[in-house]
């Protein structure tokens, strides 16, 4: 169960999309392949097999876990280099710990997002902290990698902390649903994520047989990727559960329904394309091939960033 919750009858309500809005339909659903990150944590690859341009601005994605991990069990990633884009890291449930070598850092626990800026590189680190790896605990979360233009691609490295309580909370006009906005706007309700693309980012938990419909800008793109539950989405109501991801048409309304015996939780993307050529390697997102190379140059010469002298590191049992 996500660890943010609330009193859905007491939140802000959502204003249901007014007349002649155009109800997106489902373009695809895809199912996230499993695999493993860092040091043996394991994720779903949500973003796999995608063009591209469908995804623009967004990058990369993993689910990780969710998982009851046994004593001794949890992993996370050693230090390693970042340029060229954002890394978002929502925990659902659990706690994390995050350094990096341009000063920022902290804890992400249950309902909190670190937005880090990459920009022009920087290192570091998520890791479990040494509590959980020796008493075992929940794990789940979701790491995003958000596009920055070419202008901003070397802009200087950002922190930002957004601790659970500070998440925009709303509900559907029934209380059906909750919807915490992370980042962006929905119906005039803005989250605290500050963004360099334009981008809204909302976890949405629907009940079993509610529905809620959205208002969505038009030269937005929209995806919906399922965390835990099944349901339907779109105009045509299509079928959907854990580990799918569903890439919407055209239009200005995003529709989802809670089904089953469990509530249904999607993570709800959506973005301006930025329209310019990408090139990626490892954990480089660039407009170039030669831009790569600089970077791989630059790292090897550390002019990223350096490990700082009291630097995380992962905790072995």
């Amino acid at each position: 169960m996500p660890a943010v919750t609330a009193d859905t009858l007491t939140l802000p309500k959502i204003d249901p999309p007014g007349p002649g809005r155009v109800n997106r339909a489902v373009r695809s659903v895809s199912t996230a392949p499993a695999g493993f990150e860092g040091e043996g944590f394991p994720v779903r690859r949500a973003f796999a097999g995608i063009d591209r341009s469908e995804l623009d601005p967004f990058i990369h994605m993993d689910q990780m876990g969710e998982v009851d991990y046994a004593p001794g069990e949890p992993r996370g990633t050693d230090w390693h280099p970042h340029r060229g884009f954002e890394t978002v890291t929502y925990m659902i449930d659990g706690t994390f710990r995050h350094q990096d070598s341009h000063g920022g850092g902290g804890v992400i626990r249950n309902g909190a997002t670190q937005w880090m800026t990459a920009g022009g590189g920087i290192l570091h680190i998520e890791t479990p902290p040494e509590e959980l790896v020796i008493s075992g605990g929940m794990f789940h979360g979701v790491q995003l990698w958000v596009n920055l233009p070419a202008a901003d691609k070397m802009t200087a490295p950002r922190y930002q902390s957004l601790e659970g309580d500070q998440v925009s909370l709303l509900s559907s006009p029934d209380g059906g649903a909750l919807v915490r906005l992370i980042a962006g706007d929905v119906a005039g309700h803005r989250g605290p994520g500050a963004t360099y693309t334009p981008i809204t980012v909302a976890h949405v938990t629907i009940a079993p047989g509610a529905q809620l419909a959205l208002a969505w800008r038009p030269d937005f793109n929209a995806l919906a990727y399922v965390l835990m539950g099944s349901g339907n989405v779109g105009a045509e109501g299509r079928p959907v559960t854990t580990g799918q991801l569903a890439l919407f048409g055209p239009g200005d309304t995003l529709t989802l329904a809670g089904g089953g015996t469990r509530p249904l939780d999607v993570l709800l993307l959506g973005g301006r394309s930025i329209r310019e050529p990408i090139a990626t390697y490892g954990p480089f997102v660039m407009n170039t091939r030669a831009e790569l190379l600089q970077a791989m140059e630059d790292f090897r010469a550390g002019r990223l960033g350096t490990i700082p002298a009291d630097g995380l590191r992962p905790y072995r049992p």
